[in-house]
Protein backbone atom coordinates (compact mmCIF):
# COMPACT_ATOMS: atom_id res chain seq x y z
CA UNK A 1 0.00 0.00 0.00
CA UNK A 2 1.40 3.37 -0.99
CA UNK A 3 1.70 5.76 1.92
CA UNK A 4 0.93 8.81 -0.23
CA UNK A 5 -2.61 7.57 -0.82
CA UNK A 6 -3.32 7.65 2.92
CA UNK A 7 -3.78 11.40 3.23
CA UNK A 8 -6.93 11.67 5.36
CA UNK A 9 -6.84 11.51 9.16
CA UNK A 10 -9.83 9.47 10.37
CA UNK A 11 -11.15 8.19 13.68
CA UNK A 12 -12.75 4.77 14.04
CA UNK A 13 -15.41 4.70 16.74
CA UNK A 14 -17.03 1.77 18.54
CA UNK A 15 -20.46 1.84 20.10
CA UNK A 16 -21.74 0.82 23.48
CA UNK A 17 -25.23 0.80 24.90
CA UNK A 18 -26.13 2.44 28.19
CA UNK A 19 -29.35 3.43 29.90
CA UNK A 20 -30.50 7.00 30.36
CA UNK A 21 -32.44 8.40 33.33
CA UNK A 22 -35.71 7.00 31.95
CA UNK A 23 -34.30 3.47 31.56
CA UNK A 24 -34.14 3.76 27.77
CA UNK A 25 -31.20 2.24 25.96
CA UNK A 26 -28.95 4.90 24.43
CA UNK A 27 -26.15 4.23 21.94
CA UNK A 28 -22.91 6.12 22.65
CA UNK A 29 -19.77 6.25 20.51
CA UNK A 30 -16.16 6.28 21.73
CA UNK A 31 -12.84 6.51 19.89
CA UNK A 32 -11.37 3.08 19.13
CA UNK A 33 -8.39 4.29 17.09
CA UNK A 34 -7.14 7.09 14.85
CA UNK A 35 -5.25 6.43 11.63
CA UNK A 36 -4.49 7.67 8.13
CA UNK A 37 -6.71 6.51 5.27
CA UNK A 38 -7.70 6.95 1.66
CA UNK A 39 -11.37 7.72 1.04
CA UNK A 40 -12.87 6.83 -2.35
CA UNK A 41 -16.58 7.40 -3.12
CA UNK A 42 -17.90 4.52 -5.23
CA UNK A 43 -21.53 5.39 -5.95
CA UNK A 44 -24.33 7.58 -4.68
CA UNK A 45 -28.11 7.57 -4.80
CA UNK A 46 -31.10 9.64 -3.79
CA UNK A 47 -34.46 8.36 -2.58
CA UNK A 48 -37.67 9.57 -0.95
CA UNK A 49 -38.26 8.77 2.70
CA UNK A 50 -40.84 10.42 4.94
CA UNK A 51 -41.64 12.87 2.12
CA UNK A 52 -38.06 14.14 2.07
CA UNK A 53 -35.22 13.49 -0.35
CA UNK A 54 -32.50 11.42 1.29
CA UNK A 55 -29.11 10.56 -0.17
CA UNK A 56 -26.38 8.10 0.64
CA UNK A 57 -22.95 7.43 -0.77
CA UNK A 58 -21.16 4.08 -0.82
CA UNK A 59 -17.51 4.67 -0.01
CA UNK A 60 -14.35 2.54 0.17
CA UNK A 61 -11.94 3.55 2.96
CA UNK A 62 -8.49 1.96 2.94
CA UNK A 63 -6.27 1.78 6.04
CA UNK A 64 -3.13 -0.09 7.03
CA UNK A 65 -3.73 -3.29 8.96
CA UNK A 66 -2.77 -3.23 12.63
CA UNK A 67 -2.22 -6.55 14.34
CA UNK A 68 -3.45 -5.26 17.72
CA UNK A 69 -6.71 -3.79 16.34
CA UNK A 70 -9.72 -5.63 14.95
CA UNK A 71 -12.20 -3.60 12.91
CA UNK A 72 -15.85 -4.69 12.83
CA UNK A 73 -18.99 -3.76 10.89
CA UNK A 74 -20.57 -2.52 14.13
CA UNK A 75 -18.10 0.40 14.13
CA UNK A 76 -18.18 3.71 12.25
CA UNK A 77 -15.65 6.09 10.70
CA UNK A 78 -15.53 9.77 11.58
CA UNK A 79 -13.89 12.08 9.04
CA UNK A 80 -14.18 15.72 10.06
CA UNK A 81 -17.90 16.28 10.65
CA UNK A 82 -18.92 13.30 8.47
CA UNK A 83 -19.78 9.77 9.61
CA UNK A 84 -19.53 6.54 7.62
CA UNK A 85 -21.24 3.37 8.84
CA UNK A 86 -19.04 0.32 8.18
CA UNK A 87 -20.92 -2.28 6.11
CA UNK A 88 -18.06 -4.79 5.69
CA UNK A 89 -14.38 -5.20 6.54
CA UNK A 90 -12.12 -6.74 3.88
CA UNK A 91 -8.61 -8.00 4.64
CA UNK A 92 -7.01 -7.54 1.20
CA UNK A 93 -5.06 -10.64 0.08
CA UNK A 94 -5.61 -12.00 3.63
CA UNK A 95 -2.17 -10.88 4.89
CA UNK A 96 -3.28 -8.05 7.16
CA UNK A 97 -1.35 -5.24 5.47
CA UNK A 98 -4.32 -3.44 3.90
CA UNK A 99 -7.87 -3.29 5.25
CA UNK A 100 -10.71 -2.00 3.11
CA UNK A 101 -13.80 -0.69 4.87
CA UNK A 102 -16.88 -0.69 2.68
CA UNK A 103 -19.00 2.10 4.16
CA UNK A 104 -22.20 4.06 3.65
CA UNK A 105 -22.53 7.75 4.40
CA UNK A 106 -26.10 8.94 4.81
CA UNK A 107 -26.73 12.55 3.89
CA UNK A 108 -29.96 14.11 5.15
CA UNK A 109 -31.59 16.31 2.57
Amino acid sequence: MQGGRLRHQITIESSSASKNGFGEEVLTWATYMSTWASIDPIRGREYMEAKQVQADVDTRIRVRGQSDKTLKPSMRVKFGSRYFMIISVINVVEIGKEIQLMCREQIDG
